[in-house]
């Protein structure tokens, strides 16, 4: 994985410029701390599509596929 491809460098040459980057794009997002709804903390992170958790409350709630809002 190097900086200019990222997370993205696991499909190689394959399936275009494009849409690779559009995909880091998302995980970029997706995978950074979110804010919690509940405690206002940074410290929100997706489990599964939709599904989010705070590790300070302990709160599992729902939010948007790659973002909490």
């Amino acid at each position: 994985m190097t900086k200019k491809v990222g997370s993205t460098g696991r499909f190689g040459a394959r399936y275009g410029k494009k849409v690779r980057r559009k995909v880091l794009d998302i995980e970029k997002i997706q995978r950074k701390p979110h804010q919690c709804p509940y405690c206002s903390s940074l410290r929100a992170k997706r489990i599964a599509s939709g599904i989010w958790y705070c590790k300070k409350c302990d709160a599992k709630f729902t939010g948007r596929a790659y973002t909490v809002k």
